[in-house]
């Protein structure tokens, strides 16, 4: 899938948690769902960090660009590493390492992590590194071009910052579902698995497929491309996206939405 795509499933992702959550006599407080479905919506394009030409690899500059170098090269040697018989010869490491389900629960781990222990600073960035992303995704029209970098990434920073402030009042979810002292802002990792994950089974819809089970073996691989049968496959970018899944996605986001605050 292209990044648009990537940046609404996961915000109706969340979102449809929060429906589910609110069914379950358990409903989000406001913030919680906001910020969620935009941490879920940065979050779907984080994966693609092992290709230079997506969207999260151009979107800090030189730093996300040495960084899609980096992960780049260490997913092509843990692939090489691990691959079986069965496994193809590759030239890089797109769609290897960063589309596995190991990959989400790591990345989702670190983010409670450093939301925990680095306490205002450490969540302000992951808000910010989050909120350029969803811009970038959700609002991919008006951010194209290099000139548009600086005002997303003030327009990132106002937004995590006014955010953050609005979660820190009591009863707007800095401890939602954790509420035990020093738990406050664990709850930052769910979604940037969610994120993850919903990438990933996007991608498994395409024509390439996507490795998520890995390290799981299946048969004579490792890295087998799970994916429904070839015919109901697309290509990244064509009508099927563009004209079927994204407008599907917010027609669910929007349901998911008006459910998770009780107004269906």
């Amino acid at each position: 899938m292209m990044g648009p795509a990537h940046s609404l499933s996961g915000a109706a992702a969340w979102l449809g948690v929060g429906a589910a959550a609110a069914a379950a006599g358990h409903p989000m407080p406001w913030p919680v769902l906001l910020v969620g479905a935009l941490i879920c919506a940065g979050a779907a394009l984080a994966p693609d960090l092992d290709h230079k030409a997506a969207t999260i690899s151009r979107s800090f500059g030189p730093v996300s660009r040495w960084l899609c170098e980096i992960v780049d090269k260490l997913s092509y040697a843990v692939y090489k590493a691990t691959r079986k018989q069965g496994d193809p010869r590759r030239s890089g490491g797109h769609r290897t390492l960063t589309h596995t389900w190991l990959w989400a629960v790591l990345i989702g781990a670190g983010t409670s992590v450093v939301a925990i222990t680095s306490d205002r600073w450490g969540v302000l960035a992951v808000l910010f590194v989050h909120m350029v992303l969803a811009i970038e995704g959700l609002l991919w029209r008006a951010t194209r071009g290099t000139s548009s970098e600086v005002l997303v990434w003030l327009l990132a920073a106002t937004t995590a910052w006014i955010l953050a402030g609005i979660l820190d009042k009591p009863g707007n979810g800095a401890d939602w579902l954790f509420t035990a002292p020093g738990q406050e802002y664990l709850w930052l990792g769910l979604p940037v698995v969610l994120g993850a994950i919903v990438h990933d089974i996007g991608d498994a819809l395409t024509v390439s497929g996507c490795p998520i089970l890995w390290p799981i073996p299946i048969g004579r691989k490792r890295w087998y491309p799970v994916g429904p049968p070839k015919a109901m496959r697309f290509r990244a970018g064509s009508w099927v996206e563009l004209k079927v899944l994204m407008p599907v996605f917010m027609l669910l986001g929007g349901v998911g939405c008006a459910a998770a605050l009780n107004f269906i």
